[in-house]
């Protein structure tokens, strides 16, 4: 009766994770003898890392990836794509979006650009920090959108506030001018705090005229451009081939 009543204020304290770690360890054989500083301290931890794959699901859910199975731990380097492995794992620290610079990812068609961008964002959000995701062909109906329902400056603000954000097939579609102007914005509010993902099939020469002329577009795009690490895909096979999607990562650090 005790150990029900010691459960049911924990659930009332939202204490979930000391209330299943206490059940569970209790019923174990193996913690019978457990002082009880040692058991407090387990299910102290049960709690610590329940809070936090809570959290962790929270931010997986906010980012709203594509290939939500994208994940660095996959990749391949038996196939010759150009990527160095020091400098992939270079980018798994994380230390660049710490230091929020950018990265552009380019490449033909298939050759796992939105998957690499995609997997080193998931990583991210493992180490704790927030991401947001667009495939920019849908981007236009989600502006649109926000914009007749006033909504349009929050969402600016909530993706230009992400520690993360993903621009994923950036240069695939033509972008309506609201389109445009969001863009620049978001991308001028995020310069120097935070990190911003483009993968694109279009190289970065071509991303004046994709956002129109004008000084705005100049600017952002060379300060952009200036801060981004480059990595330049191969396609020796379309990963599309790979029904698992999981050929390889094919790149070549800047």
């Amino acid at each position: 009766m005790l150990l029900e009543q010691t459960l049911s204020k924990l659930h009332s304290m939202k204490l979930h994770g000391m209330a299943k770690g206490l059940e569970q360890r209790l019923s174990s054989p193996a913690h019978a003898e457990l002082s009880v500083s040692d058991l407090f301290g387990m299910i102290v931890d049960d709690e610590w890392l329940y809070r936090e794959n809570t959290r962790f699901s929270s931010r997986i859910r906010a980012a709203k990836f594509r290939e939500k199975n994208a994940c660095i731990e996959d990749w391949d380097f038996k196939e010759p794509r150009g990527l160095k492995k020091s400098a992939f794992l270079e980018f798994t620290n994380n230390d660049w979006i710490s230091k929020h610079q950018n990265m552009v990812i380019t490449g033909p068609c298939g050759s796992g650009k939105s998957y690499l961008a995609q997997a080193l964002a998931h990583n991210a959000v493992r180490s704790g920090f927030g991401a947001v995701y667009f495939w920019l062909p849908r981007f236009s109906g989600i502006v649109t959108r926000a914009k007749a329902e006033g909504s349009l400056p929050s969402l600016i603000r909530r993706i230009a506030k992400a520690p993360l954000l993903i621009l994923d097939d950036w240069g695939l579609v033509p972008l309506p001018e609201v389109d445009r102007h969001a863009l620049l914005e978001i991308m001028e509010d995020r310069f120097g705090v935070g990190s911003t993902i483009i993968s694109s099939q279009l190289g970065t020469a071509d991303w004046h005229d994709y956002l129109g002329s004008g000084n705005l577009a100049d600017g952002v795009c060379d300060r952009f451009i200036h801060n981004a690490h480059r990595i330049k895909l191969i396609a020796v096979e379309s990963m599309r081939k790979n029904k698992h999607g999981l050929t390889a990562t094919e790149a070549s650090d800047k």
